[in-house]
């Protein structure tokens, strides 16, 4: 009985013709562009879309702690915390108000959201929290939050994420505890508790034009026009750049002065002078403004690290104004 030999022959399966291989490299190319455009629309997201966080907070504690925002974050997180000191509240009211927004808008007054919720806290009109354009207002916006915050008892004791569910009725209440360390370090500087700890690159909006009466006419929007009066703060001026051995001194720009009354604020007059200095720092790129100065500190947009810098006492008598003004320096 004869066996036949069998001999398997492995045949090389064909390489992809040039055709194939061209549309295999096309969609990889588009598949890397798909994963920028992600990319890029994430941080879009988390920073507001201003191309960068500009913004920067760290802990008055100096235990390294910071949060980095958006020019836009900057200004909603200032005009949050002014609503809510300007009603008396304290401090922890401004930091759940914070936490909030971050976790509902990353701090940004969006048109969009589940259903009809809308701007910094995703407020839905048909829930009776106002109208669309009542919403998108964020002074209407942030008032409404502290409404409802200040109704719900022991606010201040309980955990960030049960007071902020008690207002909000979120679908996922515990989402708010992740953004309390970022709240925390934001309420402190802007409620002024936090001294020199807030700074931003104060790169000027292109899309605005302001100037010393633009500064005024916020200053009254976010902190009330009772506020303001009774501050008596005032468009100054053209005011001198302080003079160094190879400059003579010369006009930059035109001046808000804000007196700081020491009976103002939840705490002494030092807490709302860095209030407002704060405030003035996070609207500096909406604002056109290129220098800010308070109790010896200064802030320079545009310099290395746009940290506060110490000025002396010396300083403030040559500008003529003394340690207890916030003197606000536009551009235009």
């Amino acid at each position: 009985m004869s066996h036949g030999l069998q001999y398997l022959v492995r045949v090389p399966e064909p390489s992809p013709s040039p055709k194939r291989r061209g549309r295999l490299l096309r969609f990889g190319a588009a598949f890397v562009v798909l994963l920028a455009v992600a990319g890029y629309l994430v941080v879009q997201y988390v920073t507001g879309g201003a191309g960068g966080p500009g913004c920067k907070v760290v802990s008055g504690k100096g235990d390294g702690a910071s949060y980095e925002f958006s020019p836009e974050q900057a200004v909603n997180a200032a005009t949050i915390t002014a609503v809510g000191t300007a009603r008396g509240l304290p401090e922890r009211a401004v930091t759940i108000a914070l936490a909030t927004a971050l976790q509902e808008s990353a701090l940004r007054n969006i048109h969009h959201g589940d259903r009809d919720s809308l701007g910094l806290f995703q407020q839905r009109p048909s829930q009776g929290w106002g109208t669309e354009k009542q919403i998108m207002d964020p002074i209407y916006s942030a008032g409404m939050f502290y409404d409802h915050l200040v109704e719900v008892p022991g606010y201040t004791r309980l955990p960030l994420t049960v007071a902020a569910q008690r207002v909000q009725r979120s679908g996922f209440p515990q989402a708010y505890a992740k953004h309390e360390p970022d709240a925390t370090l934001l309420a402190a500087a802007l409620t002024g508790r936090a001294e020199a700890t807030l700074t931003c690159e104060g790169r000027p909006d292109a899309t605005r034009v302001s100037g010393p009466d633009a500064v005024r006419s916020a200053l009254v929007r976010d902190f009330g026009r009772d506020a303001m009066e009774e501050t008596g703060a005032e468009v100054g001026a053209a005011a001198p750049a302080t003079p160094t051995p190879t400059v003579t001194a010369r006009t930059s720009g035109r001046t808000v002065t804000v007196p700081v009354a020491p009976e103002r604020g939840a705490g002494d007059g030092r807490e709302r002078g860095w209030q407002l200095a704060h405030w003035a720092v996070a609207n500096a790129s909406a604002l056109h403004i290129e220098r800010v100065s308070y109790a010896g500190r200064e802030w320079v947009a545009g310099t290395t690290g746009s940290e506060w810098r110490a000025t002396g006492p010396e300083s403030d008598a040559k500008s003529g104004e003394g340690a207890d003004a916030v003197r606000i320096v536009t551009a235009q």
